[in-house]
């Protein structure tokens, strides 16, 4: 292909894929989809053919393909917004053409009165149909006809899409809800890697500090996203037959979101206490504002943190239940660790300096919130979803029935209290 129809071609589609691999990357995640779609549209038509012998119309394949969802309810939900904006429609023009003809004001009429019963209605991103229903009923000759083929052909695609979405259903995307919590923890872990490797070294600029900002404010954008993960992964099993085989995580993996995302709000205030104390750095002529020893220290309680996250995101991808032990005796370590710097740090008498005395419990204060949110032990913050105690030989059925990915049900160590050994509350 000539260079300058190239440069036109990229300015026209920027996003084109410029390899075989990255094509495959884009189209793979969609493949299942783009099958089932495709199936039903061939299935409606072929059994419009068979109803309407001597008419070619698409209706059916069209309407199969706009009903046919990601998941078995959200199909159901199309279906019947489908088909009520496809009468309504048809209804208004049929009744309009017995008495009027089209023209200008006809028509003008009829797409009035779809819009407004579409509005009436509440049929949302179908309300456009109404009108388009109605004004191909209104344009043909046999407008009777014509709506009995339209109604028919929608009827029949709704029908295909609502059964194919039945017998041939969505996959559980278990796996990219999980993926995309786990990315969380894996980015949170990062950003709290940056400030200790920083404040063990020196103390963070301005700019550095604002884009530490920038990270937990990006970090709280994926959080978004994650959770949109978890809402599309408890929706696909509705009415889901592969959901009575498929691991039940949906609760665990909201949890696991609540506990992020206080540990995001946690991350973002440390980011913003070291740009204020940036400032105050810039303005005391150069001199260092963080106290040296009282630095390397925080480098220490975050970058035990940062492990800590990570291996909160592991267990939350686990699939077996050795690797969720280990990852929960990981976590354990970094509890019970931070915990004792934490104290030592807490028990040190006040600063003269107010600012520094200020900065360091606010500090402190957000490592405690991190610190809670990895202690899955505490009576107040357990969960039965991860709250491994070895005891009992694990039973598979018993873990498969109680809906636990991780955990089975294991009897209790002696001397511990029944709060955090039962794990019954969540946070």
């Amino acid at each position: 292909m000539p260079r300058p129809l190239m440069r036109g071609f990229r300015r026209a589609w920027p996003t084109f894929p410029s390899t075989w691999s990255e094509a495959s990357r884009r189209v793979q995640p969609a493949a299942a989809q783009i099958g089932r779609l495709t199936g039903a549209a061939v299935l409606a038509y072929l059994g419009s053919t068979l109803l309407f012998t001597h008419v070619v119309d698409l209706t059916a394949p069209l309407t199969a393909l706009l009903v046919v969802q990601a998941s078995t309810v959200g199909t159901l939900r199309m279906a019947m917004v489908r088909v009520g904006a496809v009468l309504t429609g048809v209804l208004v023009a049929t009744g309009f053409s017995n008495y009027f003809g089209l023209s200008w004001w006809s028509l003008a009429a009829v797409i009035s009165a779809s819009l407004v019963l579409a509005k009436m209605l509440r049929l949302g991103a179908q309300s456009l149909e109404t009108p388009i229903s109605a004004m191909l009923i209104l344009a043909v000759s046999s407008p009777g006809l014509a709506a009995e083929i339209r109604i028919g052909n929608t009827l029949i695609g709704t029908v295909v899409g609502v059964a194919f979405s039945v017998l041939v259903p969505v996959a559980i995307p278990n796996t990219r809800a999980r993926d995309a919590v786990r990315g969380v923890a894996r980015s949170q872990a990062a950003l709290l890697g940056q400030l200790a490797r920083t404040l063990s070294s020196r103390a963070p600029g301005v700019e550095e500090a604002q884009s530490w900002i920038g990270s937990a404010e990006a970090i709280g954008r994926e959080l978004a996203e994650a959770a949109t993960a978890v809402e599309a992964l408890e929706e696909s099993r509705k009415l889901n037959p592969r959901a009575l085989v498929a691991l039940r995580i949906h609760p665990e993996l909201r949890v696991a979101l609540q506990r992020l995302d206080r540990c995001c709000a946690a991350e973002r205030a440390l980011a913003v206490l070291a740009e204020r104390r940036a400032f105050a750095s810039d303005g005391a002529d150069g001199a260092d504002a963080w106290d040296p020893n009282l630095r390397v220290v925080f480098s220490v309680l975050l970058d035990s943190l940062a492990s800590g996250v990570h291996e909160f995101g592991d267990l939350v991808a686990a699939d077996r239940v050795d690797e969720a032990e280990q990852a929960l005796d990981r976590i354990r370590e970094v509890v019970l660790e931070t915990r004792a710097r934490h104290t030592e740090l807490v028990m040190i008498d006040p600063m003269t300096d107010t600012d520094s005395w200020m900065m360091q419990g606010s500090m402190l204060a957000a490592i405690d919130q991190i610190v809670r949110q990895l202690d899955l032990e505490h009576p107040e913050q357990a969960t039965a979803a991860w709250n491994v105690r070895p005891g009992l030989e694990w039973a598979p059925r018993t873990w498969v029935q109680t809906g636990q990915r991780i955990v089975p049900p294991v009897a209790r160590r002696p001397g511990r209290r029944r709060g955090a050994e039962d794990g019954v509350t969540t946070d």
